[in-house]
């Protein structure tokens, strides 16, 4: 499989990226933007010092004044391209991956990379066709500064006790210091930086990885808890009584705060809980679903000026930013409770979700993938629905919808669906069955 995904390029390390990989990645880079002042950056996996010295090199080789601003988690880069003067940027992460792999995020402008781009730099990347010019490489600490503006930011109005879960991330050294600038109790749990992720995986979007820290919680008597991915430009929230809060949920406590007085569109992938579009509504803001996807949902938040947008994945972007950020969530969940004065439990227990599957990942060749999608989109031709191929294929009905698509990461399709009922739910998902036999295996394995 290609490195060169939608809005990144990752891999398996060293199998199917290396340092001559990486190294061709940053003189395409810089023959696509002669002489581009950059700023680049890195995580805490094993494979991340080799793999950025050859971006560097790289880069250098082809003419860019490069800025190396040390180990950082990807939010810190975004805040390097608002307040250095450079061009754009690149950070060596896989995010919220296994250890095995790693990979480059780069940004030029505001905008994230679309599929043009990458295939641009795919292109020359490929063709060894270089610009040949000499850069230059300088130094700076720009954690330090990264931290202090968010500490500037935010000041503890209440004295909350949080557990923060780093999962031997990125945020590891930044989280809980930044917390404790602000004013508030930390106590820590897997935040030594390791790129092995001992701790748990990398993505604590997948709430069974969350046991450790939901029982901290708990014991300790917390006001709420925090878990990081890989590399901090995701969070995911537990409440009080150390149970996780799905991203939805959070995601509607912060259009609650961010629209009160100034309703703006919001931004949601289109496999968010109903209770997203609900909440938007109820706030006299105007949903925007949009495909999923970090690039997709950025681009669509920037273009309409959103004051929030998220992602079930736990992306949550703000309008004072401009981007996504870990722990500029985890800090404004923070002061929402503070203002709130209610635990995080009764915030989120009014909010209503219909029952809704996970998502349901389901090998299939790529050659068959086509085939799925328009099977699933022919039971409109039976079942009154709308059909959506914003993103694979999605049926709405009056109470409830199936959503079907394609894996950027893997030969797989990726299920998911909600109804008003478990047995309306059940009735949806057997029209799956029905429909693709294939799927059949993969939905009784979940559950289904």
């Amino acid at each position: 499989m290609s490195i060169y995904k939608d809005c990144d390029i990752r891999g398996v390390y060293p199998g199917e990226i290396d340092e001559a990989a990486v190294y061709a990645v940053g003189r395409a880079l810089a023959t696509l933007h002669p002489a581009a002042r950059l700023a680049v950056g890195g995580d805490v996996r094993l494979s991340t010092p080799a793999l950025k010295a050859a971006l560097i090199k790289g880069l250098v080789d082809s003419g860019a004044a490069v800025t190396d601003i040390g180990t950082i988690p990807t939010p810190a880069l975004y805040w390097a391209l608002k307040h250095m003067d450079v061009d754009g940027g690149a950070t060596v992460t896989a995010s919220h991956n296994p250890p095995r792999y790693n990979g480059v995020k780069f940004m030029f402008g505001d905008m994230p990379v679309d599929r043009s781009a990458m295939d641009a730099v795919r292109a020359v990347a490929s063709s060894g066709r270089f610009l040949s010019s000499r850069g230059s490489l300088s130094r700076r600490a720009l954690l330090p500064e990264y931290m202090e503006a968010l500490a500037r930011r935010f000041t503890a109005s209440e004295r909350l006790k949080i557990v923060v879960d780093a999962g031997n991330g990125a945020m590891s050294h930044v989280a809980p210091e930044v917390f404790r600038r602000c004013g508030y109790e930390v106590l820590e749990l897997f935040c030594e930086p390791d790129g092995r992720f001992p701790g748990r995986d990398p993505n604590p979007a997948d709430y069974g990885q969350l046991g450790a820290v939901c029982e901290k919680v708990r014991a300790e008597g917390a006001d709420f808890g925090v878990a990081f991915d890989g590399d901090g430009d995701r969070a995911v929230f537990i409440d009080e009584k150390g149970r996780a809060v799905i991203n939805e949920k959070s995601l509607v406590l912060f259009i609650r705060k961010l629209l009160r007085d100034s309703p703006t569109p919001v931004v949601y992938d289109q496999k968010s809980s109903s209770a997203v579009r609900r909440a938007v509504l109820e706030m006299g803001g105007i949903p925007v679903p949009e495909r999923s996807g970090h690039a997709f949902i950025k681009r669509r938040f920037l273009e309409v000026q959103a004051a929030v947008a998220g992602e079930v994945s736990g992306h949550f972007f703000f309008g004072d930013l401009g981007y996504d950020d870990g722990l500029f969530a985890a800090l404004t969940m923070a002061e929402l409770l503070c203002q709130a004065r209610q635990p995080l439990s009764a915030l989120t227990a009014g909010i209503v979700c219909p029952p809704i599957t996970p998502d349901v990942r389901m090998p299939c060749p790529y050659a068959e993938q086509q085939r799925w999608l328009d099977a699933l989109a022919a039971l409109a031709d039976k079942h009154p629905c709308e059909v959506s191929r914003l993103d694979g294929v999605r049926l709405t009905f009056s109470d409830g919808w199936i959503l079907l698509r394609k894996s950027v990461t893997a030969e797989q399709m990726t299920l998911r669906a909600e109804a008003d009922t478990p047995e309306r739910l059940r009735a949806l998902l057997d029209m799956v069955k029905g429909a693709l036999p294939e799927a059949a295996e993969a939905l009784s394995a979940s559950g289904y």
